[in-house]
């Protein structure tokens, strides 16, 4: 239960309802026990009276006995109904909360969390594990509270007609006990490999998804069946395992309540004999009995409960306590004017321990433009990152306006950063509204959204589509070219008026033209802005004020483009090349 407490604050914040829950239950198990007093009584009466000539006074007064049971079950079921009310409603609440509570800190996590964890995972333990622990919120500790109720209320009936019979009637609860403490350490062993193995099927379900072009494209559809199917079916021997064992359990309960019949029968009937306890009392035994069949048999269902919401909460737990290692480090708002300077930075991705950033420094005065060019893997993407606080750096320092960006209102920061991804993602909605993700609704206008289109240079192209601004792009805009979904990012980046614009190769899927028209048109949005141009085309940086050239993490060139030129070194050779690929 130690893995559950952290559902307890749920608990309390819910306190009404679950007292209303635990009155009702009360309520709802003394109707239904109550009414087995009347049974012995009628049982008893028949008895007493059965040689009376006039054999319509013992219909009148069965019918009585009658009438009281019914009206008895009447009261019981509708508290009972009221329980339930009280009860599952709380729980959905509370899987509601947490829920809420889950996805609230995944957004505070910083990317190295996402690039340690896959997001089968993190949907799963949305989804499943969250589900599993609504099972123990709601039916499980109505059941508990159930079974209390009727335990205590039964018992104490018994022990008031005959302490013997009593407590030959509850012979077998110490083994029933022993039972339930192995089945619900099996079951919380076996519960917890479930749901990993879960998380396994749902992250290959949804990679495959994610990635159908590729599977289509290499026609491997045939094999990911076969990868899913070998996943499945360890699913399935894991979860058959657990069935197994809780399978088991059933019998056992049966044969114990079937026992404690045999003792009342044997042993009732001898002390009925004796005259110490009426025949009524016999049958009134057998319907106590009967009556905590199905609170013992749920012990065994409620076990399995708990036991796989303690597992499932266990996996929630592992990330709700995990810590942010990038988080805000003040509340008062920052505003960027636009000045930038690396100081010997370097930094390592903490999961690859490669080193992307070698002891970097360069400043980019407010409203300049700085150009980054480099190879693959040149750590340009990197620098991005760093300006974004995606990653904080190793050593070294990063000031903007002069100050250390760890200081800056992280919020502030982003907010005031139009950042064009390398890796375009675009969400399953309308272009309107993927154009407008950075600004609030209130400002999402069809005027502002179409001046981020022209100048993005896709206007043109959006107007061809039937629904115009309002076509819905697919999942990761599958419906759309790659060029298409860049120019959709760089307006979506622009149409906030940051005060600092980071374009990370997001001109790598457009032809020359259309590059030469979009930076034309950026020259206006980036006026007086900071800007930063990453790219591996020389095309694409040339008008630069300043220009970096990468190599390995390290700065190994710097200047203007005619600087550059000049030198003939890299960047020369590299204008050289492209020329020649161009003229081809």
């Amino acid at each position: 239960m130690r893995s559950l407490k952290h559902i307890n604050k749920y608990f309390f914040k819910y306190k009404w309802r679950l007292l209303l829950g635990l009155v009702f239950v009360g309520i709802s198990n003394y109707y239904a026990i109550d009414s087995f007093t009347y049974a012995r009584k009628a049982i008893d009466y028949i008895k007493n009276n059965i040689n009376i000539a006039d054999n319509s006074t013992i219909m009148n007064e069965l019918v009585i006995f009658g009438g009281i049971i019914l009206g008895l079950a009447a009261l019981s079921g509708i508290f009972l109904f009221l329980t339930r009310q009280s009860i599952i409603v709380m729980s959905r609440l509370i899987e509601y909360d947490l829920k809420n509570e889950i996805y609230e800190h995944y957004q505070k996590l910083d990317i190295s969390f996402y690039r340690r964890n896959n997001t089968g995972d993190l949907m799963n333990r949305i989804s499943e594990d969250v589900s599993k622990v609504r099972m123990y919120i709601g039916p499980a500790v109505m059941y508990i509270l159930n079974t209390a109720f009727r335990f205590t209320l039964v018992i104490t009936a018994m022990l008031r007609v005959d302490v013997t019979l009593t407590l030959y009637v509850l012979i077998p609860l110490p083994i029933l006990a022993m039972a339930i403490y192995f089945v619900s350490n099996t079951i919380n062993k076996r519960g917890t490999k479930i749901q990993e193995q879960l998380s396994n099927i749902t992250t290959m379900a949804q990679e495959a998804f994610s990635g159908i072009r590729v599977l289509k494209a290499y026609g491997r559809e045939d094999y990911a069946v076969s990868e899913f199917d070998k996943q499945s079916s360890e699913y399935r021997k894991r979860t058959m395992g657990l069935v197994r064992v809780e399978s088991l359990f059933q019998p056992v309960i049966i044969f114990l309540i079937g026992l404690s019949n045999i003792f009342i029968i044997y042993i009732g009937g001898r002390l009925a004999i004796e005259h110490k306890i009426s025949y009524g009392n016999i049958v009134e035994f057998v319907l106590y009995v009967n009556a905590l069949t199905w609170p013992i048999a749920s012990l065994g269902w409620v076990t399995s409960l708990i036991q796989r919401a303690a597992a499932s909460q266990t996996r929630i737990s592992e990330f709700l306590q995990t810590q942010p290692e990038i988080y805000n480090p003040i509340n008062t708002h920052t505003k960027l004017e636009g000045e930038i300077v690396f100081k010997n930075v370097n930094f390592s991705y903490s999961d690859s321990k490669v080193k992307a950033i070698d002891n970097i420094s360069f400043t980019i005065k407010q409203g300049d433009s700085l150009a980054i060019i480099g190879r693959t893997g040149s750590g340009k993407s990197t620098i991005a990152n760093l300006l974004c606080r995606l990653y904080d750096i190793n050593s070294g320092e990063i000031l903007l306006d002069g100050i250390n960006i760890k200081n800056v209102n992280l919020f502030d920061l982003r907010t005031q950063i139009g950042y064009v991804p390398q890796e375009v993602f675009l969400f399953s909605d309308t272009i309107s509204h993927n154009i407008g993700f950075g600004i609030d609704k209130d400002k999402q206008n069809s005027s502002v959204i179409e001046k981020a289109a022209k100048d993005a240079a896709i206007y043109s192209n959006i107007i061809e589509f039937p629904e115009k601004f309002e076509t819905i792009v697919g999942e990761r805009g599958i419906t759309l070219s790659g060029g298409q979904k860049q120019r959709i990012s760089i307006a979506r980046a622009i149409i906030k008026k940051p005060q600092i614009l980071i374009f990370d190769d997001c001109l790598s899927a457009v032809d020359t033209e259309t590059e030469e028209e979009i930076l034309n048109n950026l020259k206006e949005v980036m006026k007086n802005k900071t800007s930063i141009i990453i790219s591996h085309r020389v095309s694409s940086v040339k008008n630069a004020d300043n220009i970096i050239v990468l190599d390995h993490g390290k700065i190994i060139e710097q200047g203007n483009h005619q600087q550059l030129m000049e030198k003939q070194k890299v960047y020369f050779e590299l204008f050289k090349m492209q020329q020649l690929e161009k003229q081809q």
